[in-house]
């Protein structure tokens, strides 16, 4: 009986489309960046195989970036649902 209550107040989603990735993918780009100029331990942990402006970004930190890039995109994919802006 209660799983029938939880069931009936999930809201509908919308389903997967190249839109809601393009916004994953935005979202992700802009918290490295943001990440980029705010992390002040740079380099800590292992790092990656990265040249250019990237050359001492390291495992945890691309972890860390991306982990709050989907944070942002679930809640711009969710609130662009919710006010009828994605299909």
């Amino acid at each position: 009986m209660i799983f029938d209550l939880l069931l009936s107040i999930v809201p509908q989603t919308t389903e997967w489309s190249a839109t809601t990735g393009f916004i994953m993918v935005v979202s992700n780009v802009i918290s490295i960046v943001i990440g980029r100029s705010v992390i002040e331990v740079k380099g800590a942990g292992p790092s990656l195989p990265l040249a250019g402006p990237l050359s001492n970004f390291g495992l945890p930190e691309l972890l860390a970036t991306t982990s709050f890039g989907h944070i942002v995109g679930c809640g711009a994919i969710l609130g662009l649902s919710y006010i009828g802006a994605l299909g």
